[in-house]
Formats: structure tokens, sequence, C-alpha cells
């Protein structure tokens, strides 16, 4: 055989261990070729550049909520300020709350600037418990012809001079009616809607006179904002004494 022949036969017996030689060659250089990983996961990444779970802020704890304190300076937000006038001849001041219950708050103001609550007694008062008021019809089961509202209940203690809205046996029945407690009663936190607290003259509160309903029942002569600016209105007059008859003077005693 010659020397060409031989050489062809060389080459050709030695190329597959110089192919063999080069793949292994290939694989150290770049070992992620010579392990496949057993799926297509991608590989699972630690630290800052981690995926965050879409789930896991949902799973952490809720901040506390935070309620605004109450501002006892009665010059401060006007808006915010409700003033009740009454037969007794006293002015009270009241500061709503709008951050625990926007919207009985707004329900308040609503029916304030329409007029609803002048006139309206005080018809369910409690010694020692609270002063009940709002039902123009004077009986407990009235309110005004706007929907009922969803409760709004919050953890604000029922304290002296917590004003309160009251409501029938639904959490979602409150309306126009309210109250003002005279002592603190807890029981009432988160089962009525807290929504201001009484900054002026709670005196005038507990000159209210007590009865269900009371036999000479104390009353709403005006109810407005501090913004509306309303002076005091003139007090009631007094009811005039029937004139004495001859019948009168004749008539048995006892």
């Amino acid at each position: 055989m010659n020397t060409d022949t031989n050489m062809i036969k060389a080459t050709l017996t030695s190329a597959p261990g110089a192919l063999l030689a080069a793949l292994l060659v290939t694989l150290a250089a770049h070992p992620a070729l010579a392990q496949k990983q057993k799926d297509d996961t991608p590989p699972v990444a630690f630290g800052d550049t981690a995926p965050k779970d879409e789930d896991e802020d949902d799973d952490a704890p809720a901040a506390p909520r935070v309620y605004a304190p109450i501002n006892y300076d009665v010059t401060a937000d006007p808006e915010n300020i409700w003033v009740l006038d009454l037969s007794n001849g006293q002015r009270v001041k009241v500061r709503l709350q709008n951050d625990w219950a926007p919207t009985h708050v707004e329900r308040i103001k609503e029916l304030t600037r329409r007029g609803f609550y002048n006139g309206v007694i005080f018809h369910r008062v409690i010694d020692g418990f609270m002063a009940q008021g709002g039902d123009p019809t004077g009986t407990g089961q009235g309110g005004s012809e706007l929907p009922d509202l969803k409760a709004e209940f919050n953890p604000m203690p029922h304290v002296r001079g917590t004003l309160s809205m009251a409501r029938a046996s639904e959490d979602d029945s409150a309306n126009s009616q309210f109250f003002i407690v005279f002592y603190p009663r807890f029981s009432l936190d988160k089962k009525y809607t807290n929504f201001g607290r009484v900054i002026e003259n709670m005196e005038a509160v507990d000159a209210i006179n007590r009865g269900e309903p009371p036999a000479s029942p104390t009353y709403i002569l005006q109810a407005s904002l501090a913004s509306d600016n309303l002076p005091p209105p003139p007090p009631p007059a007094p009811a005039e004494e029937a004139p004495i008859s001859a019948d009168m003077l004749s008539a048995p005693i006892g």
C-alpha cells in the first residue's frame, strides 16, 4: 500500500477520535451543555433579584387604623362644628368627626341645612345614660325621607359628651336620630356609629328634661353649623295661662 493510501486510511481512522476529543473540550468549556435541566423551569433567584409573590403584600399585617383626635378649639374648622340652640336657652357646640364616620357627618350637615332638626324634641332622655332626639314625630319611630345609612362602626369609645347615631335592630338602619351620652357606655362601642363629641357647654345637655318621653320635653330651637354663623334665636315665648272665668271660680274644690 502506498504512502498516500496509508495517510488517507490513517486520517479516516483517527477522525472519530478527533471529533470525540473536540466534543469533550467543548463540554469542559461549557458545563451548562453537559447536563440539561430536568425541565424548562427558570432557575430560582435569591436575594434582591428574586421575584416577589403577588400575594405577599396581602399576607402582611395591615397597619392599625389611626383616627383623628378631637379638636376642642371652637374657632377651628367651623364647617365641622354642629351648633344646637336649645329651648332651655343654652347653646351647645359639638365637634363632628368626619374622619370617623364621613357619611353620618354628611347626613347631619344636610339635614341641618334643610332645617330638619328645628323644633324637634329630645323624646327619650334617660338619667345617667343619654339624651336622644332627631325624630320629627317625637315618638322614636320617625326619621327623614332620605335613605338609611350604612353603618360606620368604629372603635372610638362612647364617653361623656359622645354624639352617636341611633338605629333600629339592623346595623344599617340609622337615618336622622342621634343621641348624646351623659356618662361612659363602652358597651355601645362598635355597635353604634360614634361620630362626634360635645366640645362646649355639656352642662346644657345635662339640663335636658328627662323622660320617655318627658312631660315637658326640651327641644332644638335651631340647629346650624358654626360656619353658617347664625345668631342664637330668641327664646320661646312663655305659655300663656288661660284667663280665669266665673265658672272656674265657682267650680267645686277637689
